[in-house]
């Protein structure tokens, strides 16, 4: 990727097509950092993206950290590999030395957009003879190397869009290949770069299909078979607008703090861009390798609907709620957040049991779409005690002592594992053994003193969570309360 900053949804996504692409062909996924354009380089952003790469579980084969036979992944430390190939150009007449200023290219550009024309390098240098270039070196003057384009560009297969060309002499200037710092421009860099690596494949941003004509009359210039290349529609919001990324809400960091799972954000960004034969939610990476097919990413832009991401999370956490070896992270996790969000509220230490935190899991599978939803107040009950009065218990009912001796004695009988469907059987049993209570009022009733709240969960499956001693200990203490 080009690093101008960290990494986003959209560069997700294009690194998340070369690697299942990469692993669908028993190929190598590398991750190279172009640094060339020095005045955007973001300080820690090539570790932060490959620090984001590991995050989301797709880590690349070769990289700067990794390192690979292909060396070094660092565009900036292969300056003078792009000079040979610049001095190599040079020879062949295939490029040349451009001594305009920026003054003169600045009144071009204005000159043409004042007639309404698209501004473009006016090749003045190309026609310099080497009698001139060597006076002019002789003057000291700066200079920046121009890339030859030729008309009558060949045709080319893209891997997204089918064929395709762009007679690029028509529409643009030569291009710069080396600006006057001695760094190369991206496209000198990348066809370099591509060949020496020994580069096959090479899926990227749609933003790239009219630029891909002058890449190949580059590797034509230098005699080079090119790469494949593919390019992959725009990733857009949900109303078609671009994914900014001075929206701060698209960089990976903040769906990682947010406690998104990786698995989430990578199967919402594939189902929405396709390259599968149909749409569904909740794939694995593994079945995104074994059911990706190339030619099925449509060429129409890719809409994400960021809203529905919790529910992508909903199903990916219930399948890592599921999993044994998983779900133990996530108890680990949970008990750290409970002790962050509760620790100063005397949380007894028998509700961060283990067997307990993962009961809780286990029963609220598939209702939570965040780990972290655990933690809110409505679920404040499964950590802290509530203080709930008898005078409060009796606004609701008269009968609060019958009840807490008929739901004393249901779970005396029940110190077996309780089961919800069951517990709301014997609940509605238990009610008309009462005199005047309504079952609306007893589960009210219930409810506060065994959460202290008005809403939640059922109360049978509160009583479940619980277990049976908590449920006996809470209603006892609201009774002599």
């Amino acid at each position: 990727p080009v690093v101008t900053g960290f990494l986003h949804l959209g560069g997700l996504r294009t690194a998340l097509y070369n690697y299942i692409f990469a692993k669908s062909h028993q190929g190598t996924f590398i991750l190279r950092v172009e640094d060339t354009d020095q005045n955007r380089v973001v300080p820690g952003a090539a570790e932060g993206i490959e620090d984001m790469l590991d995050w989301a579980g797709i880590p690349p084969d070769e990289s700067p950290r990794r390192g690979g036979s292909f060396g070094p992944y660092q565009q900036s430390h292969r300056l003078d590999l792009y000079r040979r190939a610049i001095d190599e150009l040079l020879e062949r007449g295939a490029a040349y030395r451009c001594f305009c200023t920026p003054q003169r290219l600045e009144l071009l550009k204005k000159e043409a957009l004042r007639s309404q024309q698209t501004p473009r390098y006016d090749n003045r240098c190309r026609h310099l003879t080497p009698t001139e270039v060597s006076e002019k070196l002789s003057q000291g003057l700066d200079w920046v190397v121009r890339f030859r384009l030729e008309k009558g560009v060949e045709p080319f297969r893209d891997l997204v869009y089918g064929w395709n060309k762009h007679e690029v002499a028509d529409v643009e200037g030569d291009p710069v290949i080396l600006k006057g710092d001695g760094f190369p421009t991206y496209h000198l860099a990348n066809v370099v770069d591509d060949h020496y690596m020994g580069i096959s494949h090479v899926l990227r941003g749609t933003e790239w299909l009219t630029s891909t004509s002058k890449h190949l009359l580059l590797y034509k210039a230098f005699g080079w078979d090119p790469p494949q290349f593919g390019h992959l529609p725009l990733l857009l919001n949900r109303d078609g607008g671009k994914l900014s990324k001075r929206q701060g809400d698209i960089f990976l960091e903040r769906f990682a703090r947010d406690g998104y799972l990786p698995e989430a954000l990578l199967d919402i960004i594939t189902n929405c861009g396709s390259g599968f034969a149909e749409k569904q939610m909740g794939r694995t990476l593994e079945e995104l390798i074994a059911q990706f097919e190339i030619g099925r990413i449509t060429t129409h832009s890719a809409l994400l609907d960021l809203e529905k991401l919790p529910e992508f999370n909903r199903i990916h956490l219930a399948r890592h709620i599921e999993n044994e070896g998983l779900r133990q992270k996530l108890i680990r996790e949970l008990q750290l957040l409970v002790e962050h969000v509760y620790g100063d509220q005397q949380v007894d230490q028998e509700v961060l049991e283990k067997e307990y935190v993962e009961r809780v899991l286990l029963l609220r599978k598939g209702h939570i779409s965040l780990l972290k939803n655990l933690v809110s107040s409505d679920y404040s009950y499964l950590w802290v005690r509530p203080s709930v009065s008898r005078e409060q218990l009796q606004t609701i009912s008269g009968e609060v002592d019958e009840i807490g001796k008929l739901v004393l004695g249901l779970m005396t009988r029940q110190a077996a594992v309780l089961a919800v469907e069951e517990l709301n059987k014997d609940l509605r049993s238990l009610q008309k053994q009462t005199k005047e209570t309504k079952y609306s009022s007893m589960m009210k009733l219930l409810r506060l003193a065994l959460s202290g709240q008005q809403h939640g969960p059922s109360v049978a499956e509160m009583m479940v969570t619980l277990g049976p001693k908590e449920v006996c200990g809470r209603i006892h203490k609201a009774l002599s309360s």
